[in-house]
């Protein structure tokens, strides 16, 4: 796998996992890294976890019911230093029977990753939300930053 394809499947498979309800997924990609929001930051798969648990609402299918849209993804590489960094835009949709289909949350990721034993792996994720729209059915006690609750 290409260096760009392995940095680019991460920030994908973030996504694939937290719209699933895989949460224990979600947080081994950071087991060796930090998960930044609001000004407030996470280290390591099991406090990215239960940060996870503690607000995402899941629904009955085991699902928060989103769709993570990773869009404009530019990564680069310091080959040499076996690191990379990437920047990229969010939107999250979300939809249930009683609330239709709209975007919930909109931002920017900006990550860094670190190659290990020739793999990628998550360093540091921090997450900038600029636009909110109705977070009610999504993040319990909506309003307030992901890592206060």
């Amino acid at each position: 796998m290409s260096t760009a394809t392995a940095i680019t499947s991460l920030i994908a498979r973030y996504g694939e996992l937290i719209d699933a309800g895989d949460f224990a997924g979600v947080g081994a990609l950071f087991a060796h890294g930090a998960f930044i929001s609001g000004g407030h930051s996470i280290r390591g798969s099991e406090g990215v976890e239960e940060m996870l648990r503690r607000t995402v609402i899941r629904y009955d299918d085991g699902t928060p019911r989103t769709h993570h849209v990773t869009t404009d993804v530019v990564v680069e590489f310091d080959e040499q230093a076996n690191t990379a960094t990437a920047r990229s835009a969010i939107t999250v949709f979300q939809a249930l029977p009683d609330f239709a289909l709209q975007p919930v949350a909109a931002g920017r990721y900006r990550d860094r990753f670190e190659r290990h034993d020739g793999a990628w792996r998550f360093a540091e994720r921090r997450v900038d939300i600029r636009f909110t729209g109705d977070l009610s059915r999504h993040l319990r006690g909506a309003g307030r930053s992901a890592l206060d609750r």
